[in-house]
């Protein structure tokens, strides 16, 4: 693709951080201050990602919170491993069950689409195995941050304000603890408002004092126990305690000469592996800026309604991993891209508010790590006293019987949040992610293109203008997007829209290493209020 700055006049915002003995990148500068500090104390790059992932849901709480769900992708000794760190629907809730509390579909908020909270459980099992700091001094700074309070950042407000408008919709007593924890003055904090939660911290403290186990067995277990009981939710004490983080084999297509690593189903990566899979399989770019930009939107598209057809928990999907990214599949799929958008249908491979964060550290471990209430504060449930606002991943199952993602007791349901990683030669390159609902596999797609296809650094490859498919031939541009590249897709039968909110285009971090000479290169998103810090 031509990437010069006729085409794509915002290619370069800002520079690319180096850096040599560690780097933290994340979406909320206190945050990553928080990850470069633990490094600089002699933790390592695990380390950094636990104390960095709980800071952030004190400093950003519009896009994750103590009660979300987590996933992880780590680089140690030469070898990555896969934490899913996502909850399982209680063991309470059927479809028969919700339909009865008046529901047609799973419903958005509200203590019904509540699953088992991850996140916790993530910190504490990273931080058992591969850990090389006290559990306890990891929480140390969220805690500090939660009780003497933070002045708000101008994206996080924004968020704030949105999610006050949202809940405030709803007349229902479940809510107010929301209101009373989140928006106590009766608004959302502006930019530069300083706003602090000992409720949090009393919380973050107790994980840490217990690794976690006050969360799955003790007071927390029983306070969000009696709140859901008390409002007519089905998340139960014995949830909880069921709850354990499960280490995964991580799934790889190879892409331009890398191998591009994702967690596999419940976790949407797939969709993204099978688009790079089917751009792999077309062979190389011809170097056309429309006409690479055409396919990379086509093979997520088809990526995308394959997803959306079969992923949900592993061992409930049909067809397979294996079968899903099968060379001769995705040449298959990859034949349906021709010179005119297609409005994409699902194959038949049995026939042949989110956060994410990265860190590294100078021992050659690195991180990749998301965390996520999946809409803003989630389920806009927050259990009195505690400070947890639970997400609501359940909103994504489906009541439809027939559907792969049909809501079950104990499943875990399809996913958004996804942490990536590239390998080469068996040599870690590194970790990326971008956040933001169904944005993040596309996301994961342009990032990958733009570093592995168009050369460009970490810190460009997240400055580009985005695209985002919606809908059969229906894709959002950014505002920055250039004039006449959307209008050459739109003679190729796509449907250009151009919303005015950049924020619902994802937000990403990055960074890799220079296999050569160990040299860390970072980048962080534009779009937020983040980081990247060398150490």
């Amino acid at each position: 693709m031509n990437l010069d700055p006729h085409y794509y006049p915002a290619a370069s915002r800002r520079t690319v951080t180096f850096g040599k003995r560690g780097m933290v990148a994340t979406s909320q500068s206190l945050a990553a201050q928080v990850g470069a500090n633990i490094l600089r104390d002699g933790g390592n790059a695990i380390d950094a990602a636990i104390a960095t992932a709980a800071a952030l849901t004190v400093v950003e709480p519009t896009s994750n919170g103590i009660g979300s769900d987590a996933f992880a992708l780590v680089w140690v000794k030469d070898e990555l491993h896969g934490l899913n760190a996502s909850g399982r629907a209680p063991i309470g809730i059927s479809c028969a069950g919700v339909r009865e509390k008046g529901h047609e579909a799973m419903p958005a908020h509200g203590l019904v689409p509540v699953t088992v909270p991850g996140a916790p459980g993530a910190w504490a099992t990273l931080s058992e195995r591969f850990g090389k700091l006290p559990f306890e001094t990891l929480m140390a700074p969220a805690i500090q941050l939660a009780e003497e309070g933070f002045a708000v950042s101008p994206v996080v407000s924004q968020l704030w304000e949105k999610a006050h408008a949202r809940y405030s919709q709803y007349d229902r007593p479940e809510f107010a603890p929301w209101f009373e924890h989140f928006a106590p003055e009766g608004h959302a904090p502006k930019a530069g408002d300083v706003w602090r939660s000992p409720e949090m911290a009393k919380t973050l403290r107790a994980i840490g004092e217990t690794r976690a186990k006050a969360f799955y067995q003790g007071e927390l277990a029983d306070a969000m126990d009696t709140f859901s009981r008390k409002h007519g939710g089905f998340l139960r004490k014995e949830d909880l305690e069921a709850f354990t983080p499960e280490w995964v084999d991580p799934i790889n297509v190879r892409y331009r000469g890398h191998d591009i690593w994702e967690i596999p189903p419940n976790g949407s990566g797939l969709i993204a592996l099978q688009a790079l899979g089917i751009l792999e399989a077309m062979g190389d770019e011809p170097r056309d800026a429309v006409e690479s930009l055409h396919r990379r939107i086509e093979a997520t598209k088809l990526g995308y309604v394959d997803g959306l057809r079969y992923i949900t928990e592993q061992e409930h999907m049909t067809p397979s991993v294996k079968q899903m990214l099968s060379p001769a599949y995705l040449k298959q799929r990859s034949e349906l891209i021709g010179f005119k958008a297609i409005d994409p249908t699902h194959g038949n491979p049995l026939m042949g508010g989110t956060v994410y964060l990265s860190t590294a550290d100078d021992e050659g471990n690195m991180v990749s790590f998301i965390q996520s209430n999946f809409e803003g504060f989630g389920s806009g449930i927050v259990v009195p006293g505690t400070g947890i606002s639970l997400q609501n991943r359940g909103w994504s199952f489906s009541l439809d019987e027939e559907h792969a993602n049909v809501l079950r007791p104990g499943k875990r349901t399809y996913h958004t949040i996804i942490p990536g990683f590239i390998t080469k030669d068996g040599q870690a390159i590194g970790p990326f992610g971008v956040m933001g609902g169904y944005m993040q596999p596309q996301g994961h797609v342009q990032v990958v293109t733009s570093m592995l296809e168009d050369k460009l650094n970490p810190q460009a490859a997240l400055d580009l203008p985005r695209w985002k498919w919606v809908e059969g031939r229906t894709v959002e541009v950014e505002p920055a997007f250039p004039d006449h590249l959307a209008q050459a897709l739109e003679r190729r039968g796509h449907r250009i829209v151009r919303p005015t909110d950049s924020l619902t285009f994802g937000r990403g971090q990055i960074i890799v290493r220079n296999p050569e000479n160990g040299v860390l290169q970072g980048g962080t998103e534009p779009r937020a209020d983040g980081a990247v810090l060398p150490v």
